[in-house]
Parts: structure tokens; C-alpha cells; sequence
């Protein structure tokens, strides 16, 4: 009997020892919800790409904290019920232990209750949710919405003539916030905002819009949101022969080149460093764009690494923090990221706390150009 019992004991003790090192090499899930089909399609792929370009170079390293990274993308079609739906799958049949998701910010904020409960942290690429609770669960690469507003209308105040200007955009959260912050920041650099414009993202005419703020005397637009609409704005411009320059926030350059092809030196946009990195001094910024960009060529071309390039940055600082943590324990992953600060990443330096969740309080945007197919900085 007693050694019926001592031999249990070291089969148990043997098991539990084999068992231990596989499940420490067990993959570390990471989901993303994204919108690879709908508006959100050009930017939210370029997203879940730069993700898993961090993930394949976390993972030849030999991963984080000695485990390999699993990627983990569900397509929310751009539609924030449908983000609902995938973030559930993700938690309950996946066993996903963090979120880096990409920009839908609607279908972010209608799925954090879930992870608020579910204790697993969001590192995002769209604004924050509204509610205190759940911000405390989720970080983002964004930076603040008036960084991309106020290089435009530094740029309209400095270098043109222009003082009236029309504000044209879309539905959702993050082009809502950028409207506000054009209203209220616009008189400080001596410019008026004649007419505000919304549009749908799958509107195929945006020349009633265009109209409105050209016969009230706008000598811009500035247009906030993402997609096609950009160069459906491009036309109606030059369909109804206005003189009037088109200003637009962030998006992918391959959105932007037919754009320029129409309008010319009439057309800027907001770009990030990543961007115009050939217009870039030599630094720290600099290299970890390089770090970025050397895997990013290999395998993708020339094609737009800038949203990309965030998506690698959310990546990579969330690996750091674990790393600086030493689990992988949501809450302690999400304290982690709280304490990780002066972090260089692609689009500038991260400096997160428990008070900050959006981590690049300096701006780090330029305006930019197309001459000849070629991205410029404006001088």
C-alpha cells in the first residue's frame, strides 16, 4: 500500500513536472478587432499588419518572457455591433489575454464593458472610451485629436492668406472630436469657421456640402474622416472649378495619391513621421522607425507604413511593459503599461501613467504634400 502510494506520488510529481514547462510555452493571445472590410478597411488592415510584423519579430527572439506571441484578428466590418460580437468570441472561445485593436472607435467603445469585466486590457488604435471605468483598461497609440487640427490651421495662418474655412466631415467619435476642436481652437489662430459639413462614408457626392462652405466665403475645408470620400471631395472641388484647398487628417498615402493627382498644390494632409522619414534628422525617433521600417520593406514595398508603424508600437510597448511587470496577468499588464513612460516608439515618445492613457502628449505630426508621386514635408 505505501508503495502504491509513493509511486502515485512521483507519477503525479513527474506529470506536474513535464506539464510545467508546456504550459509556461503556452502562446500569449492577443486579439484585434478590426475593420479589414468597410470604411475603416485601409487603415485597420495596415494595422492588424504592423501587429503581426512586431509579433513575427517578437517571436524570433524567442518571445516575451520566453513565450511565443499568437495574433488572433476577427473582421468587425467597421460596424460597432459587430465589434461586440468578435471582442466575445475572442474572450470566450480564443482565451485572448490582450487586445491591440484597430481604429473603430465606436465599436471599441461598445465592446470595453466586456473587458472591463473580463479584466483583459486594450491597447488601441482609436480614441479612448468615454467612462472612467473602462479608460482604465484601455491605452492608445492616437494621439490627441487637436494635434492633427492645429498643424492645419497653424499651416492656414502661417503660409496663406486663407482666414475662412469650412470644416466637412464624418459621423464617427474620433471626427466628431476633431470638429469640436476646431471650433473652439480655430479663433486662436485668427481663422473662422464659416460652415460645418457632415457626411456618410459611403456618400458618392459631396458637392451640396462643398457648395455651402464655398458661398459662405471658405477658401479651405478642412476634412475629417477616412476612405474614398477624401477623393470624392477632390473632384467635386474641381467639377464645380472652386479655388478652394482641400487640408485632411491622417490617413494611408495610397488614399492620398489620386487625390493629389486632382487637386495638386491645392491638397495637404496631416503625415506622421513614419510618413516622411527621409525628412527626418538622425535620433532615437528616427532609428526605431528604421527598426520598423527595415522588416516592414522587406516585406511590404513601399507601401504607406504609417499606420502600420502604430500598430508595431502597440506591439512592442505592451511587450515592454510585461517584460518591466513580469506577467501577463491583465491587471498587472495594465498596471505595467500605466508605469511604462519615455518609451521611444515609432511615432514618438510614449509616456503613459495612471492619469495619461494617450501616451504622445508632444505633437509629432507635420503637414505634408504630393509632388510628382513623391511625399514632401510643407516648408
Amino acid at each position: 500500500m505505501k508503495y502504491h502510494l509513493i509511486l502515485s506520488a512521483l507519477t503525479v510529481g513527474g506529470l506536474a513536472s513535464l506539464a510545467g514547462p508546456a504550459i509556461a510555452q503556452e502562446p500569449f493571445k492577443i486579439g484585434i478587432s478590426a475593420g479589414l472590410t468597410g470604411y475603416a478597411a485601409t487603415v485597420d488592415r495596415a494595422w492588424r499588419d504592423g501587429v503581426e510584423l512586431a509579433a513575427a519579430t517578437i517571436n524570433a527572439k524567442g518571445g516575451i518572457k520566453g513565450r511565443k506571441v499568437q495574433i488572433i484578428v476577427e473582421d468587425n466590418r467597421s460596424e460597432p455591433q459587430e465589434a461586440v460580437t468578435v471582442y466575445r468570441k475572442m474572450l470566450s472561445s480564443d482565451g485572448v489575454g490582450m487586445f491591440i485593436s484597430g481604429c473603430v472607435s465606436a465599436g471599441n467603445f461598445a465592446a470595453a464593458p466586456i473587458l472591463v469585466r473580463a479584466e483583459v486590457p486594450m491597447v488601441l488604435c482609436s480614441i479612448l472610451p468615454q467612462q472612467p471605468a473602462q479608460v482604465k483598461w484601455a491605452y492608445t497609440t492616437l494621439p490627441p485629436a487637436g494635434f492633427e487640427v492645429e498643424t492645419r490651421l497653424a499651416y492656414l495662418k502661417d503660409k496663406t492668406q486663407v482666414r475662412k474655412i469650412g470644416v466637412l466631415h464624418d459621423p464617427t467619435p474620433y471626427a466628431n472630436l476633431q470638429k469640436t476642436v476646431a471650433e473652439k481652437e480655430a479663433a486662436k489662430y485668427g481663422i473662422e469657421i464659416v460652415g460645418i459639413e457632415q457626411y456618410k462614408q459611403d456618400d458618392a457626392d459631396l458637392s451640396v456640402q462643398i457648395s455651402k462652405m464655398n458661398s459662405a466665403g471658405a477658401g479651405a475645408i478642412l476634412k475629417i474622416g477616412l476612405g474614398g470620400t477624401t477623393l470624392t471631395a477632390a473632384k467635386n472641388i474641381k467639377q464645380l472649378g472652386l479655388n478652394m484647398l482641400l487640408l485632411t487628417s491622417l490617413e494611408d498615402l495610397a488614399v492620398f495619391r489620386p487625390v493629389a493627382e486632382v487637386l495638386g498644390d491645392k491638397f495637404f494632409f496631416v503625415a506622421s513621421p513614419s510618413q516622411v522619414r527621409d525628412a527626418l534628422p538622425a535620433g532615437p525617433l528616427a532609428t526605431e522607425i528604421d527598426r520598423f521600417l527595415a522588416p516592414w520593406r522587406e516585406k511590404y514595398g513601399d507601401r504607406d507604413p504609417n499606420w502600420a508603424s502604430r500598430g508595431w508600437d502597440g506591439l512592442m510597448l505592451t511587450a515592454a511593459a510585461i517584460e518591466k511587470g513580469g506577467s501577463f496577468e491583465g491587471p498587472k499588464v495594465r498596471d505595467a503599461i500605466e508605469g511604462l513612460s519615455g518609451y521611444q516608439g515609432t511615432t514618438g515618445v510614449y509616456d503613459f501613467s495612471p492619469e495619461v492613457h494617450q501616451g504622445l502628449t508632444i505633437n509629432p505630426f507635420v503637414l505634408g504634400t504630393i509632388v510628382d508621386g513623391k511625399v514632401k514635408v510643407v516648408q
